[in-house]
């Protein structure tokens, strides 16, 4: 057998997570603080970690956690390889239970938080019923049917599959138009609920649609264009501010929708932003229908009629596929806990919450009901 290297030995998931926590944070006494230890103690860990890679990980110029090029390198290497440890303990709790340790779902910008609240709120209830099902029933073991008897039915589909219900973590992170994307093919999601549709599927990934998403162009009573004649033209438009959401992709290629070329633009992190500049009149700009409702019942915010077409956005939602392995006897299935949402997408009424409740809670029952 080959002997660890030095530098396997210290590379270590605490020694990443602990180079994570410095580089989030800024400084090594916060990522201290953060990760329940002494600046000392991190101090001596980078140390030995530096001696047993010979690298410089830090710019010990600088008063604050500054990487180096190296420590760069190993802090975007050393995120993958926490990401691929967790999937595979993942997976294997999911091949032992059926169910995910950790469902990350990827939610973009324009899907209704309240209505997403809402079916994790069904999701921790639903397995909670199982649970204690499971444990009611799993007492006593299972006994053989008597001769001539039929046997026991097959249990039914998604959560009754499992003998136990253990708990799955569930991880919500909201992206915006490509970064919804980005994130599930990259692994950092299983699922991603608001996808624009009309662009090649990676492959691993299945794709369903979840509705249509109207935009109107919208500006506060006070902004000029309030009072000016309809429809505007894009000549009219282009004179003013437009106020914008930035895309959140990293890697893919970023979109830009709904400017013209040379209009001055503010741009925000999302949409709550957009809305509370555009009623302030920094700016004017289009906007999902459902999520300006709202401003515009109130009077904070004025459609507007243009002369271009109004956009109207395909928006779906995409998940990635179980990779069979060569030795599976199988055919590879989803884990159940992403089994759960995907039957809940299914609903009619579910996909017409996500796209249209903007702004005032809803019934748990509406949403969790396929």
């Amino acid at each position: 057998m080959t002997p660890t290297s030095p530098a396997r030995n210290v590379l270590t998931p605490e020694a990443l997570t602990m180079m994570d926590a410095i580089a989030r944070s800024g400084s090594f006494a916060a990522a201290a603080r953060l990760l329940g230890k002494v600046p000392s103690a991190l101090t001596y860990n980078v140390r030995q970690l530096e001696d047993a890679l010979d690298v410089l990980l830090f710019d010990r110029r600088s008063r604050q956690a500054t990487l180096t090029a190296a420590g760069r390198e190993l802090l975007d290497e050393g995120r993958h390889l926490l990401e691929q440890m967790d999937a595979v303990a993942s997976r294997v709790k999911r091949i032992a239970t059926g169910w995910e340790t950790q469902l990350g779902i990827a939610v973009d910008d324009v899907i209704s938080r309240s209505t997403m609240l809402d079916l994790c709120s069904a999701f921790y209830a639903e397995c909670a019923v199982q649970a204690r099902a499971a444990r009611s029933s799993g007492s006593a073991s299972p006994s053989k049917p008597a001769s001539g008897s039929s046997p026991a039915p097959a249990p039914a589909p998604a959560l009754a599959l499992a003998a136990s219900a253990p708990p799955t973590r569930l991880r919500l992170r909201t992206e915006v138009m490509t970064g919804t994307w980005e994130a599930l093919v990259t692994g950092q999601a299983d699922l991603a609920i608001g996808v624009g549709l009309g662009r090649e599927v990676p492959s691993g990934v299945a794709v369903k649609e979840l509705g249509t998403l109207p935009f109107c162009f919208v500006v506060a009573p006070h902004h000029p264009l309030a009072l000016a004649k309809e429809p505007l033209s894009d000549g009219e438009i282009v004179r003013h501010r437009a106020v914008a959401v930035a895309d959140s992709a990293r890697g893919l290629p970023p979109l830009t929708v709904n400017l013209l070329p040379g209009q001055d633009v503010l741009t925000v992190s999302d949409m709550v932003a957009k809305l509370d500049a555009l009623a302030r009149g920094v700016g004017c700009g289009f906007v999902p229908a459902a999520m300006a409702r709202e401003a515009i019942d109130t009077g904070r915010l004025v459609v507007k009629a243009v002369q271009r077409a109004q956009p109207m956005a395909r928006i779906g939602y995409a998940w990635r596929l179980p990779i069979r392995r060569e030795s599976a006897s199988r055919k590879a299935e989803p884990g159940l806990a992403l089994r759960w949402w995907l039957e809940r997408l299914e609903g009619a009424t579910t996909r017409r919450a996500l796209l249209d409740r903007h702004g005032s809670p809803g019934a748990i029952a509406e949403v969790g009901a396929a």
